[in-house]
Formats: structure tokens, sequence, C-alpha cells
């Protein structure tokens, strides 16, 4: 969605949800999962790899035009599993406990992307190779987006050890085409996956809507 809006593509948009996956779904899609983009009567799926589609199809590109910094921008898009899960664990940790053991695997994590930005960007930013969206940044956009709603609740003071990333963060949650990318009631979506999973944050949710 992030690179659709960026690159400004005209397409139609079905939400699947995750327990009520229809057949049609599931018979074009390998692994069961969203994202999966239907070009003509081709399908493609795999968030990498339409993203990858779109860049060679549509100008103007996403990726940098330099060979060297392209290869790289992809290798750290191909990082992306790794933070998912280490930043996951954090999300959806069952406990304050298991979140603080979580915390442990993600900053290793985030150091590597606090590392990436100084080396790689070499600039200001604010997004990962500068001033423009790029590849890299719609691969962690949605993952720091689910982050920033749990870390509103569970204040676990994470990412601000890492000042790059948390600035990057911040850029990409408040960048229109980013925000534009997921349902209006996204919040609540995200707060029902929370309870459902019977998270930490799910807590912390409760305590606040008590309160109100």
């Amino acid at each position: 969605m992030i690179v659709l809006r960026a690159k400004e593509i005209d397409f139609e948009v079905t939400h699947i949800t995750a327990d009520q996956k229809p057949d049609w779904f599931l018979k074009i899609s390998p692994h069961g999962k969203v994202p999966v983009l239907w070009v003509d009567d081709e399908v493609l799926f795999e968030s990498n790899a339409i993203a990858e589609f779109l860049d060679e199809t549509v100008k103007p590109s996403l990726h940098p035009v330099d060979p060297i910094k392209r290869a790289r921008n992809r290798a750290w898009t191909d990082f992306t599993p790794e933070f998912s899960k280490a930043i996951g664990a954090v999300n959806y940790a069952k406990s304050r406990e298991d979140q603080e053991k979580a915390k442990e695997s993600a900053r290793k994590v985030l150091a590597r992307l606090e590392e990436a930005l100084g080396r790689e960007r070499g600039n200001e930013g604010p997004y990962f190779n500068g001033n423009k969206l790029c590849i890299v940044d719609a691969a962690y956009a949605p993952f720091l987006m689910r982050f920033t709603l749990v870390e509103r609740l569970c204040k676990t003071g994470l990412i601000k050890e890492f000042p790059l990333v948390d600035g990057w963060r911040q850029s990409l949650v408040e960048n229109d085409v980013v925000k534009g990318s997921v349902v209006p009631e996204f919040d609540e979506v995200f707060e029902a996956v929370l309870r459902k999973r019977e998270t930490y944050a799910a807590t912390l949710l409760e305590v606040v809507e008590a309160a109100e």
C-alpha cells in the first residue's frame, strides 16, 4: 500500500481479516498472508517482491540510482523479518516481565538499524536514504506504526535509546502516504488484536479506558 500510494498508482483494495480469510484468497496466497497484488491475470505475493515489481515497472523509482546503494537498500529490506520478530515480541508480550526480556533482543536489532541510518544515509534524513520515501521505508513503516501504538501504552522507552531510529519512526508515522496506507480505524483494529492475543499492552489499554 505504501509503495502504491508513494507512486500514485491507481488501485483497488480488499481488506482480509486474519480470522475470516475467504477461499479465493487462500487459493492465490501460498502462505495465506497479505499482501497479495493482482495485476491483470497475474498474482504476486510477499511484500518485498511486490515492492520490487512496482519499483521496476512504475517510475519514478524509489530505489537509489547508485547500484551499490540500491543493493544495500535491498539487503536492509531483507533484514525486515528479523526486525519484525524482535519488535513483535515486545508488542505482543504476555506480561511486563516478558516484555522486558523481549527488549533485550530488540535492542540488538535496533542497534543495527541505528548504525545503518548513520552510515547508509549520511544526511539528516528524515527517511532511510534522505528526504524521499524509499522501499526500505515502506518495508519498516508498518511495524514501526504498530510499535508506536504499543509504546503509547507501555512506555518502554526502548526506541528512545536509538535517536536515529526514533526520528525515522516519527517521520514515517507522520507521513501522509504512510498514514493513508491503513484503514481509518487502524488504531481500534490493532487494539482488538492486542486484546485477542492477551498481551500486556491490552491490560494497560483496559486501565486507560477505565480511567476515561
